[in-house]
C-alpha cells in the first residue's frame, strides 16, 4: 500500500480501537496513520514504533512542509518554530498533528500517509 485515501483513514476514540488499529497496521508490517477524536478536535497519529523504523530527517522536514503547505502558513521560522506551528509533536518514529474538524484530520492523514508509507523514507 502507498497511501490511505481520506475515507480509508482509520478512526478511533477508544483505547481499546486504538490497540485494534496498532495491531491490525502490526499484523500488515504498515505503520499507523489514523485519526482519533480529542476533547479539543482531531488528532492525526503515525508511528513506525512497531517496526521498529524510522522517518528520515530528510522526510521529517518534508513531513512539517506538508503540514504547513496543507495549512497554507508562510514558512519563516527556524525549525523549532516551525514545529510548533505544526500543531503538534512530530518525530522521526511517531507523531501527533492536530485538525479543526474528522474531515480535515482525514485529507491531511492522506496527505501525510503518501511520506509515512514509503519504505525509501524510512532508516
Amino acid at each position: 500500500m502507498d497511501h490511505l485515501s481520506a475515507g480509508h483513514v482509520p478512526v478511533y476514540e477508544t483505547p481499546e480501537e486504538q490497540r485494534a488499529v496498532w495491531a491490525r497496521c502490526a499484523g500488515r508490517d504498515q505503520p499507523v496513520v489514523a485519526v482519533r477524536d480529542a476533547s479539543r478536535g482531531w488528532i492525526i497519529r503515525y508511528d513506525l514504533q512497531h517496526l521498529d523504523r524510522e522517518l528520515s530527517d530528510a522526510t521529517l522536514q518534508r513531513l512539517r512542509d506538508r503540514v504547513l503547505d496543507y495549512r497554507r502558513i508562510e514558512r519563516r521560522a527556524d525549525a523549532h518554530s516551525q514545529t510548533e506551528r505544526v500543531g503538534g509533536d512530530v518525530g522521526p518514529v511517531s507523531g501527533e498533528v492536530h485538525q479543526p474538524t474528522e474531515r480535515e484530520a482525514r485529507a491531511l492523514a492522506s496527505h501525510l500517509s503518501e511520506l509515512v508509507f514509503d519504505e525509501a523514507n524510512w532508516t
